[in-house]
């Protein structure tokens, strides 16, 4: 799997394949894409980079789809309880999920500058995590990976 989010792509096509990928995933595990989960999603895919809940629930306020923070809180919940959305700890923010469907483990590169994100994927049981656990008669079920620094444009932007 790659890393999705910094490089240059057909970000119309990225957003039209991660909403069949999820309307697939959401029919074929009987979940229910509300009207508001979907506007959620899709707001979540405008852009790669991390959104907080009231950054959404303005957005839905705008579009009269709620005003109560519980609006935005039940969708997000829902979308990564289904697998469509990841919570970016380190910003207390909310992405899309690159690889919808996939069985991964994703380790979040976030850009200090622009606060764009990109998913990549890991693994659990490889490097020297997976070793230690090993060493220790440990099984993981779960990390969050989540790198700061700055992306290639943020790099560009400060060498030149």
């Amino acid at each position: 799997m790659s890393t999705i989010g910094f490089e240059t792509h057909d970000h119309g096509a990225c957003v039209d394949d991660a909403m069949a990928a999820a309307e697939a995933r959401c029919a074929a595990s009987d979940l229910r894409l509300t009207p508001i989960r979907r506007r959620v999603l899709e707001l979540l895919l405008a852009e790669h980079r991390a959104l907080g809940a009231y950054d959404i629930l303005g957005h839905l306020s705008a579009e009269g789809l709620g005003a109560q923070p519980p609006v935005a809180y039940r969708a997000l919940d829902f979308l990564v309880k289904a697998g469509l959305a990841h919570r970016i700890e380190a910003l207390n923010a909310y992405i899309a999920c690159s690889h919808v469907g996939a069985d991964h483990t994703p380790a979040f590169l976030i850009c200090r500058s622009c606060q764009s994100v990109a998913e990549s994927d890991t693994a659990l049981t490889q490097g020297r995590l997976g070793d230690a656990a090993r060493a220790a008669g440990f099984q993981i079920e779960r990390t969050v990976i989540e790198a700061q620094g700055l992306c290639p444009s943020c790099q560009d932007g400060a060498t030149a």
